[in-house]
């Protein structure tokens, strides 16, 4: 298997890779489409090619998606520390959410991990992965949907 290089990908640019079958997390790219006026991240399905090298490279599971990854400045986070860098680059009152990287893990992860775990069970999940109009694919990064 030939290395792939993450930060060669992602080149200076702010990433969130979701999981496209889970209606929260598409409900949380939704929301970051939204949010994000200034177009900062650009994005990729876990499910896509893309999005498994990733996972593949950080040593996650490239199945069952246990967190969400945010890559900010070239650093990568995972679970609640992923969700509060996203919510430190939004404009506005956002980033006061971004907070929540301060409580200690012995908090935040169990909390997360009870979500993630039980996310289509309590949120629901798409019949297949989020599939991106015109519009929005020029927020993908290539081989990212």
């Amino acid at each position: 298997m030939q290395h792939f290089d993450l930060t060669s990908v992602t080149k200076d640019q702010d990433v969130i890779v979701f999981d496209g079958e889970c209606v929260l997390c598409a409900g949380f790219f939704q929301f970051m489409l939204r949010h994000d006026r200034l177009a900062r991240f650009k994005f990729v399905t876990a499910q896509s090619p893309l999005g498994q090298q990733m996972y593949i490279s950080l040593g996650l599971p490239t199945e069952d998606f246990e967190t969400n990854l945010v890559i900010v400045d070239g650093q990568v986070f995972q679970r609640l520390d992923a969700f509060a860098a996203a919510m430190r680059a939004l404009p506005g009152l956002w980033p006061v959410l971004g907070l929540c990287r301060f409580l200690p893990r012995i908090m935040k992860d169990p909390v997360y991990f009870a979500v993630a775990r039980n996310r289509y069970r309590l949120f629901g999940q798409r019949p297949s992965c989020l599939i991106p109009d015109a519009a929005v694919r020029t927020r993908f990064l290539p081989g990212g949907f």
